[in-house]
């Protein structure tokens, strides 16, 4: 999504509320908020991979792990990586957070929780948001993330959630 000037809790290094900001501001300002993007996998355990639209205004073309966004006040990470879910690809499914860490990569720094889902192959995503996707083994997503740009925190994110999923 792009940055619009919707309202966030504005949190501090330990994730604690400090109070509510605008998104605009707390990204200009580089103060800590809180992002939520849920990684998506199929019945055959392959990952979506989604290529942003050519029109957004950040990382236009790029390519992600995640379908995510800004927490809005009052929003758990999963309440907002469901409703972003919901949002950007026309469907709902059982939202998980798997992890949090303070990302620094991309726009400004912010918490990111990452949750997983396991959805339907056949989704359909918003076009203003999503320009191309498909299902990728993890295989396949290793030797394309060499050869495709994705956005900065879709590296992390994959690195830290095979990871987890390993542990």
């Amino acid at each position: 999504m792009c940055v619009v000037d919707e309202l966030v809790e504005r949190v501090d290094a330990r994730d604690r509320v400090l109070g509510v900001v605008s998104r605009r501001e707390a990204v200009r300002e580089g103060w800590l908020h809180r992002v939520a993007v849920v990684v998506c996998r199929d019945g055959q355990d392959r990952f979506l991979v989604h290529r942003r639209a050519e029109q957004l205004s950040r990382f236009p073309g790029h390519y992600e792990i995640g379908i995510g966004g800004a927490a809005a006040v009052g929003e758990s990470y999963e309440a907002a990586a469901a409703r972003e879910l919901h949002e950007e690809l026309g469907t709902s499914a059982t939202v998980r957070l798997r992890f949090k860490f303070l990302n620094r990569s991309g726009l400004s720094p912010h918490w990111l929780g990452v949750c997983d889902a396991v959805l339907p192959e056949i989704v359909a995503p918003d076009p203003e948001e999503v320009a191309w996707h498909g299902w990728l083994t993890a295989s396949e997503l290793q030797r394309t993330r060499r050869r495709w740009t994705f956005t900065p925190d879709s590296q992390e994110i994959l690195d830290r959630y095979l990871a987890c999923r390993a542990a």
